[in-house]
């Protein structure tokens, strides 16, 4: 069973990250007050950036339970995704949806994000289809 935590290797953690996610950004998938850009980023395994400001989600208490929502969301998935590098925005609005609107967001994010990556990239660094999910790709 592959790790479940979330160590800093699977964080963005430097301007500079950021800066050629947001320059290179190969896939796009909208949420519902969410926004992700991702880039492959050939390391084997996906990265996570936030981006949640004051402008779009005022209350500290509701950016810091969004943030919380989005790495526990990447650190359940994160066997599942691509090797790319995912900056993860927040929208207006989005401090209004519940936790678990929020995690079905996510989720089918996640799943486009995948979809979208599978169907670019035959190459790119993809895990393989769990034994649950063989054969239903469409």
């Amino acid at each position: 069973m592959p790790s479940q935590g979330y160590p800093r290797q699977l964080r963005l953690l430097t301007a500079g990250d950021y800066r050629r996610v947001f320059e290179t950004a190969v896939f796009k998938v909208h949420g519902k007050g969410l926004m992700a850009l991702a880039s492959p980023n050939g390391r084997g395994y996906p990265r996570l950036g936030l981006i949640f400001s004051k402008k779009n989600v005022r209350r500290a208490v509701d950016r810091n339970r969004l943030k919380r929502i989005v790495r526990e969301s990447i650190r359940l998935q994160q066997h599942r995704l691509p090797s790319v590098d995912i900056v993860v925005l927040a929208r207006r609005g989005v401090h209004e949806l519940d936790n678990p609107t929020v995690h079905r967001q996510l989720h089918g994010m996640w799943r486009r994000l995948e979809k979208e990556a599978r169907r670019s990239s035959p190459g790119m660094d993809l895990p393989s289809q769990e034994s649950g999910d063989a054969g239903r790709e469409r």
